[in-house]
């Protein structure tokens, strides 16, 4: 990838006094609940000036690939997964890739969102709607993904995420997404946080219940219901984490503060960055493998130097003809 870089001053001044990004990873309620926490502010901004987005695509694409971030922890070994969400709404939808060496890559499926009206709030609804939400996964050896998909309707990023683990994976999980823009459209905090709560059996953990969930393996359903229910509460009551991260907010504040009745423990961090492994050499040798033909007609009507944009990241690469034939 060709790494565009942040120009606006006063986004970098800012950026400079802001913590690193960062995902810690945690377990609470004696093993019980896992989750992530993802300061993303640095991510979202890297994502913005690969892609050159306006304001509408930002948000769009930003909670897009702040979730793509949270599927990290979830993979297990060696593992890629490509997120497509195709929609009927004006933003049509995107794809997010995550891969467990600890990259994210994605893109919108179109350049720029229509707008009828002026934007009163943040309230993506009107831009998403009814469509298909599909997983494709690579573990290393796999010779072609698994894919599944489901139907989704909710015109929400994070709940249609959601309800795909809770159908199609049987692994029921929240996400909550957010990013804030100052008032010249920057943006200075964005960040992401999943839970999942794990069935009680026999001391292993053998599945994954939603927050909502009332089934418990062990028989003790009242306990679980109780669980669930003050987890809810303390999700629900999370502050906006765009807001959190702009304002320096740190992830052990929001961790062991938010969830302290259920004594949390951070089990590790994770470094995370957009970024994508397309390079100028994989162009040029997949264009010297297009058909005699195409490489003929280069060669006679050019242009030359070829220009060849990576969609997912948005990396630009000219590449003269003399480099192909």
């Amino acid at each position: 990838m060709i790494k565009a870089q942040i120009t606006d001053e006063k986004l970098n001044e800012h950026l400079k006094t802001l913590p690193k990004d960062d995902m810690a990873v945690f377990v609470m309620a004696e093993g019980r609940v896992r989750g992530a926490l993802f300061h993303g502010t640095r991510f979202v901004n890297q994502m913005r000036y690969q892609h050159k987005t306006g304001i509408l695509e930002t948000m769009v694409l930003g909670q897009a690939s702040l979730c793509g971030a949270l599927l990290l922890p979830t993979m297990k070994g060696r593992e890629h997964v490509t997120w497509r969400y195709e929609i009927d709404g004006p933003a049509q939808g995107f794809s997010v890739e995550a891969d467990s060496s600890g990259y994210v890559r994605s893109y919108l499926f179109t350049d720029v969102i229509p707008v009828e009206k002026p934007l009163e709030n943040w309230d993506l609804s009107p831009f998403l709607g009814k469509g298909t939400l599909s997983m494709a996964t690579m573990h290393e050896g796999d010779r072609e993904p698994y894919t599944s998909s489901v139907a989704v309707d909710s015109r929400n990023i994070a709940l249609d995420l959601a309800y795909y683990f809770d159908q199609s994976e049987q692994i029921q999980t929240a996400f909550n997404t957010g990013i804030q823009m100052d008032r010249e459209g920057r943006i200075i905090g964005a960040g992401g946080m999943f839970l999942q709560v794990l069935p009680e059996t026999g001391g292993q953990f053998k599945g994954v219940q939603k927050l909502g969930s009332q089934i418990n393996t062990s028989g003790d359903k009242k306990t679980d219901t109780e669980l669930i229910d003050r987890l809810e509460l303390a999700f629900k009551t999370a502050p906006s984490l765009g807001q959190w991260f702009s304002e320096k907010g740190t992830l052990e504040d929001i961790i062991y503060g938010l969830f302290r009745e259920f004594k949390p423990s951070i089990a590790s961090h994770r470094d995370v960055r957009y970024d994508c492994p397309c390079s100028r050499e994989s162009y040029v040798d997949y264009i010297k493998r297009l058909p005699k033909a195409e490489l003929e007609d280069m060669r006679t009507n050019g242009p030359d130097p070829l220009e060849v944009v990576c969609r997912n990241c948005g990396s630009v690469y000219k590449i003269p003809l003399s480099d192909i034939l």
